[in-house]
């Protein structure tokens, strides 16, 4: 398999143990949005990884980052936007799960951050999550540099995650919450008074271009497993809707993809 190309359908018992693994949440990112910024050839740093259509459609767990983020540890990644019992990558062991299969890494502990350090991964939290989520973790890290209101936050991110893996010689699970996207993001668009999806894109432009230090240094560390997705949507005034944390398809329907750095 080259270094980078995706996988549909990895088998997580053979990637949990030999790969570091890095999941990032792009908060807020609309699948359409994602999409049609693919398309016009606007992320040269994601593209590399993705597959040629793009972005997987997915449906969220969550309508707001709390709900989204406790949903995804406990496994309950985005699901296929398409009938069917889609096996999960990540699951807590329990009786009765159907989406559970034998590519399924099945921890007996209650959350995939305990999971992973019970197999020997070092945990790593990198923005704002709430008060709770970062409690699962080994460590965390906040400060306002990495939250919404700094306009260079994807690069304070990145540089403070290459720092921590830099940190640890073992493998490790990183999870890093993007925050640009997130409203208001209208200082990414030059001349912008009010966010927008045209804000929003461009965001995501400036997230593109932010994130290639973190996948050289990956690569360079150790063979690594990244899941990229969004958390959830938000509405920009479609059917009168602002916002999330409502049930609208702009909301419940993010971009979603996973795949491989290093050699494997």
């Amino acid at each position: 398999m080259n270094a980078t190309e995706a996988s549909r359908d990895p088998d997580m018992n053979q990637v949990v143990g030999t790969h570091d693994i890095v999941l990032i949440t792009l908060d807020t990112l609309r699948f359409d949005v994602a999409q049609a910024t693919f398309e016009r050839g606007e992320l040269p740093v994601l593209a590399q990884h993705l597959p040629s259509t793009g972005w997987e459609r997915r449906h969220t767990p969550g309508s707001f980052t709390y709900a989204a983020h406790h949903a995804f540890f406990a496994g309950f990644l985005p699901t296929p936007a398409r009938p069917g019992r889609h096996p999960r990558l990540f699951a807590t062991a329990f009786r009765g799960s159907e989406t559970t299969a034998p590519t399924t890494c099945v921890f007996e502990q209650e959350n995939l951050p305990a999971g992973l350090a019970a197999r020997g991964y070092r945990s790593i939290c990198i923005g704002g999550v709430g008060s709770v989520l970062p409690g699962l973790f080994a460590e965390s890290h906040w400060s306002p540099a990495l939250g919404v209101g700094n306009r260079h936050s994807t690069q304070h991110q990145v540089a403070l995650a290459i720092e921590r893996l830099r940190a640890h010689g073992d493998k490790v699970f990183l999870f890093l919450n993007v925050s640009a996207i997130h409203s208001p993001n209208r200082a990414f668009l030059p001349g912008c008074t009010a966010d927008s999806i045209h804000s929003h894109a461009a965001a995501l432009r400036y997230v593109d271009a932010a994130l290639a230090p973190l996948w050289q240094a990956c690569a360079a560390r150790r063979p690594t497993f990244v899941i990229v997705c969004s958390d959830h949507g938000s509405a920009y005034g479609e059917d009168g809707y602002t916002g999330h944390r409502l049930a609208h398809d702009c909301v419940w329907t993010v971009p979603y993809a996973h795949f491989f750095l290093g050699s494997t």
